[in-house]
């Protein structure tokens, strides 16, 4: 049964993701919440948010390769896929090389890992990829549902698209801030961005996709902040939520930022449903 995730999607670290939480966002309208900051293996999280809603499908945003085996991995989602099924996407990745010792030949990594799951019974269309190179978004569309970028934005997607090919799911990642104050709004923004501009693969995308050296030089240029953590009211973030539909998104993960992310997505709420 494949998962079904509508058209706009929650991003949130699961500290912040209870039951009541993940009620709300079923009732607001949303149609997947997905679970970030590389949640355990075991995957309890899941469980517990699936057991607090009725329909909202579950999805892992992402489970890390390096951090959880293959097996542990598959283990968790046979049992939630049987507790729940048609509910749980499951998202693995490679995190990044600055954040472990043994990261080494990440490609064949997720090559090996893959074979893992599929040796476990884990089906293809029931898990994507944290992409965002040409070579890995090729590979999610071999052997995945498809891809789930992060840290991007719509001239990226445009470009995942024409990789992934028009029947593979292209699920990218949004920071928004709601705030209409420019300057307010990037001083929320800029610390969540700052921290991956340390980081290679990240940095590398951006230049990519036309950043310069000084765009992404910590802390971030002006110009890479409002485009990676949209900011204005609740209409101006959903035009630039549609951009990356436009560009060939099937769905967006929307990450709030800011000390109330559930008032933000209350909010979006009204003009995104």
């Amino acid at each position: 049964m494949t998962v079904s995730l509508g058209k706009i999607g929650i991003w949130q670290h699961e500290s912040l993701l209870t039951g009541e939480v993940a009620a709300e966002l079923e009732e607001l309208g949303y149609g997947a919440i997905w679970i970030g900051g590389s949640p355990d293996g075991e995957l309890g999280v899941v469980e517990r948010l699936l057991d607090a809603t009725k329909a909202i499908p579950v999805a892992t945003g992402i489970v890390n390769m390096w951090k959880d085996d293959a097996a542990t991995v598959a283990a968790s989602y046979h049992r939630i896929a049987a507790r729940h099924p048609g509910r749980f996407l499951l998202g693995v990745g490679i995190g990044h090389p600055e954040h472990t010792r043994v990261y080494q030949k990440p490609y064949d990594k997720i090559v090996s890992y893959l074979d893992e799951l599929d040796a476990a019974g884990v089906p293809a269309d029931e898990r994507v990829l944290a992409a965002l190179g040409p070579k890995v978004l090729k590979l999610s569309a071999e052997r995945a549902r498809g891809a789930h970028p992060y840290l991007t934005v719509p001239a990226h997607t445009r470009e995942a698209r024409e990789i992934l090919g028009p029947d593979k799911l292209l699920a990218p990642e949004q920071k928004v801030v709601l705030d209409t104050d420019p300057d307010r709004a990037r001083s929320v923004g800029r610390p969540a961005i700052e921290l991956y501009l340390g980081l290679d693969n990240y940095v590398r995308n951006l230049k990519r996709l036309g950043y310069t050296d000084e765009d992404v030089a910590k802390p971030g240029s002006d110009r890479l902040v409002d485009a990676l953590a949209l900011h204005g009211d609740a209409e101006t973030i959903a035009r630039g939520l549609n951009a990356h539909l436009e560009a060939g998104a099937d769905h967006i993960t929307v990450q709030a930022s800011g000390g109330d992310p559930l008032r933000t997505y209350r909010e979006l709420a009204k003009v995104l449903f």
